[in-house]
């Protein structure tokens, strides 16, 4: 089995981390994952802030009231935003840099967890981008597609199991509907 396999079946979503932060070397490496990441036509149309701050993680937890508390337990979140004026492909650009982070988390033995912003809300009033482009001064037109979290794992999940992978999601030539057998 290859190195890069190996990392698929090893990378899981982690929400507890130990209290420790990353160095600096670990940081960069993750930011420069997600510049490193292929983009339609080659436009970049996403920006990535950074936090390490406790105050604004635990700011950042509220995005989501209930879901998203682990957030101020990381000791680093990326806000992954994109730009739909510059590319009608920036969901997928910037879903490649958010998982290409996660990727590198994983190879250095950080766990990581997708927390989804885009299309959730705070409140009845305000959606979770919302709530973030005020804490954090997003300008317009940046939208928010999902914020990484990162730490060191308080724990090591059990490994994706290959022996049950669904194969009956995979169509061969042509959509076949599965008869349930």
């Amino acid at each position: 089995m290859d190195h890069f396999q190996k990392l698929l079946i090893k990378r899981r979503s982690i929400r507890k981390y130990k209290d420790e932060l990353l160095t600096s070397d670990e940081t960069r490496k993750i930011i420069e994952a997600a510049l490193l990441s292929p983009t339609s036509k080659n436009k970049h149309a996403w920006e990535f802030i950074a936090v390490e701050e406790k105050e604004v993680l635990e700011k950042l937890s509220l995005c989501k009231p209930q879901s998203g508390t682990f957030i101020a337990d990381a000791a680093l979140a990326v806000v992954v935003l994109g730009n739909p004026l510059e590319s009608d492909a920036w969901v997928e650009d910037a879903s490649i840099a958010a998982f290409s982070m996660q990727l590198q988390a994983e190879e250095l033995g950080i766990g990581s967890c997708w927390v989804q912003v885009r299309n959730r809300f705070y409140s009845d009033r305000l959606t979770s981008s919302e709530y973030i482009n005020g804490l954090l001064d997003v300008p317009m037109p940046l939208e928010v597609l999902c914020l990484i979290t990162f730490g060191k794992k308080e724990q090591e999940r059990k490994p994706a199991d290959t022996e049950n992978l669904h194969w009956e999601k995979v169509h061969i030539e042509k959509f076949v509907l599965n008869s349930g057998e």
